[in-house]
C-alpha cells in the first residue's frame, strides 16, 4: 500500500470515530451484540439514526452483523479498534 493511500485510510478511520453517535454505538457494542432497536433504546436515539450510523460503521469495517431470525445483530469487528478508543478516552480524561 502506498504511503498516501495509507494516510487516507487512517484519516478516514479517525473521521468515522470522530462522531459522538458512532462512538457511542461502538462503545455499546464492545461487550455484546445488539439489534438496532436495542441500540436505539439504550442510547435514546431514533432507529433510523442508529441504522444510518451502523451502515457507516459497517462500511468502515468497524462493526459486523449477522441475522438471527427476523433481527440483524451487530457486534464489534476488531478488538484493536477498542484499544485505540480506550486510549483516546484515557487521553481525554487527563488534566
Amino acid at each position: 500500500m502506498a504511503h498516501n493511500e495509507l494516510l487516507q485510510k487512517t484519516t478516514s478511520f479517525f473521521k468515522v470515530l470522530g462522531d459522538p453517535t458512532r462512538l457511542s454505538i461502538l462503545l455499546l457494542l464492545e461487550e455484546q451484540e445488539l439489534a438496532v432497536g436495542e441500540i436505539a433504546e439504550r442510547l435514546e436515539l431514533e432507529q433510523s439514526t442508529v441504522s444510518h450510523q451502523l451502515k457507516n460503521l459497517k462500511t468502515a469495517r468497524l462493526v459486523k452483523s449477522r441475522r438471527e431470525g427476523q433481527h440483524i445483530l451487530y457486534s464489534q469487528l476488531d478488538d484493536h479498534v477498542y484499544q485505540i478508543v480506550k486510549q483516546a478516552i484515557l487521553h481525554a480524561q487527563e488534566d
